[in-house]
């Protein structure tokens, strides 16, 4: 396991639980491509291992990465909207899949070099104007994977714009790019 923050962005630190390694990879691909719910369980389950190892206090609102409308039509569902679901049951922590919106239909990052992650998810995001969350709440987002962290800076830019400043992120999994 990958030990110690991934990234700091404007004080939000970025976690990553696992190496990007082919059961990795199977175990996201199945969930996120090919419907197999039952697999939000196991990494719920990793994540939640992982976070009660950092011994971080306080209770968090959980904000999974939101998908665009056009890819949940697509997919039927988002895949971390799930995973947040179990591992809310497992922290206690509430869910919030409103307060951010994925407003730009952007291309896959896998795809995508560095810089052209970086303006593929430029504006990306919004904050839902109808969904009132304490400014003050911890805010623990989750995501799949992370490799440049990129969609996560990006999202902690929006969130800290709206005035939301205590940030902490959790992804599953991330290439072996920082030990």
């Amino acid at each position: 396991m990958p030990s110690g923050v991934f990234k700091c962005e404007n004080g939000c630190n970025i976690y990553a639980c696992t190496i990007y390694d082919e059961m990795m990879k199977k175990l996201i691909k199945d969930l996120k491509y090919h419907n197999k719910k039952f697999l939000a369980e196991a990494q719920a389950q990793i994540m939640y291992d992982y976070w009660k190892q950092l011994n971080i206090e306080g209770d968090f609102i959980i904000l999974p990465v939101p998908i665009h409308k056009n890819r949940k039509k697509e997919r039927k569902y988002n895949h971390m909207d799930i995973v947040a679901d179990k591992f809310a049951q497992k922290s206690g922590f509430k869910v919030n899949k409103n307060l951010l919106i994925r407003v730009k239909d952007t291309v896959k990052q896998f795809k995508l070099h560095k810089s052209e992650r970086i303006e593929n998810i430029r504006g990306a995001f919004e904050i839902n104007p109808k969904e009132i969350c304490d400014k003050n709440s911890k805010i623990l987002i989750l995501d799949d994977i992370t490799s440049t962290g990129i969609t996560i800076v990006e999202i902690i830019k929006t969130l800290q714009s709206a005035g939301y400043n205590n940030l902490t992120a959790l992804a599953l999994s991330t290439p072996d790019i920082w030990n």
